[in-house]
């Protein structure tokens, strides 16, 4: 079992838990996940590291309650035990001297963005961050992007007033960026892509399809890149904004929609 070191109630329906994994942290860098089940019973569940400590054997990790699986996970507390933890899975980011990076995130992964953006400033990159969330009381961390990053930002989305677009938007205009960055909803991690590659910078974004296993096994994860049937968990989850066919990966991320509402239905009631 792995112990849920430290448990923290961050905004509405998201956690944060520090897990005991010491071969997990030694080995995690940013950009990379681990799967999780809470007992025998549980549904495997991707989540993306958002910090390793190997002094501590800890791995830091946010999730939003959003199903009956992230649901009984919330449940656990300090001490408890956590069945699976596998990790780390997928591919790091690369963290390198870029130049000037922009990090963008939205909703639970503003914590994985920030573990980025302190690698990147490390390696001697100029780090502009944003977090963007769709409320005031949504948006976490910030104190700790505004220490960690030489420019920094929290936005709610609002269209009217510009919002995230207008921000990356002006930003990319204003600065010589090298490279972008982002986590987080499908539909926003498209909007920075595509205004990233209408200005010619490259753009990384952080995938998260359907997965099972995490090892390539079951292919549930695929996406297609490039025009090329790609697999999340061994190929990515990281890859090219401006590659990515948003549409199709859209309409997977729809097709167990009505499962979950009832398994989350079920979940309420006591049932599963």
């Amino acid at each position: 079992m792995y112990q849920v070191t430290e448990k923290r109630d961050v905004p509405p329906n998201i956690k944060m838990f520090k897990v005991r994994a010491p071969a997990v942290s030694r080995k995690a860098a940013p950009g990379q996940f681990v799967i999780v089940r809470t007992d025998e019973r549980g549904e495997r569940i991707p989540i993306t590291i958002a910090g390793a400590e190997p002094e501590e054997d800890t791995v830091t990790v946010y999730f939003a309650e959003v199903g009956a699986s992230t649901r009984d996970l919330g449940r656990l507390g300090e001490g408890d035990g956590i069945l699976n933890f596998s990790g780390p899975l997928g591919n790091a980011i690369p963290v390198k001297g870029y130049g000037e990076v922009l990090c963008v995130a939205g909703g639970v992964f503003q914590g994985v963005n920030l573990y980025l953006a302190k690698a990147l400033r490390g390696e001697g990159n100029r780090v502009t961050c944003v977090q963007v969330a769709k409320g005031m009381d949504h948006l976490f961390l910030v104190d700790e992007a505004r220490e960690a990053c030489d420019e920094s930002y929290a936005v709610v989305d609002d269209d009217e007033g510009g919002g995230l677009k207008g921000l990356v938007a002006r930003l990319l205009d204003e600065k010589k960026m090298s490279r972008v960055f982002t986590f987080g909803p499908v539909p926003m991690q498209r909007a920075v892509a595509e205004l990233a590659s209408a200005r010619g910078v490259p753009s990384s974004v952080n995938l998260y399809p359907v997965m099972v296993d995490g090892t390539g096994m079951c292919g549930a994860c695929r996406v297609t890149v490039g025009g090329a049937t790609r697999f999340a968990c061994i190929d990515g989850p990281e890859f090219d904004g401006a590659s990515v066919d948003f549409d199709e990966l859209t309409s997977r991320l729809r097709y167990y929609t009505p499962q979950e509402k009832i398994a989350m239905v079920l979940n309420e009631r006591g049932v599963i």
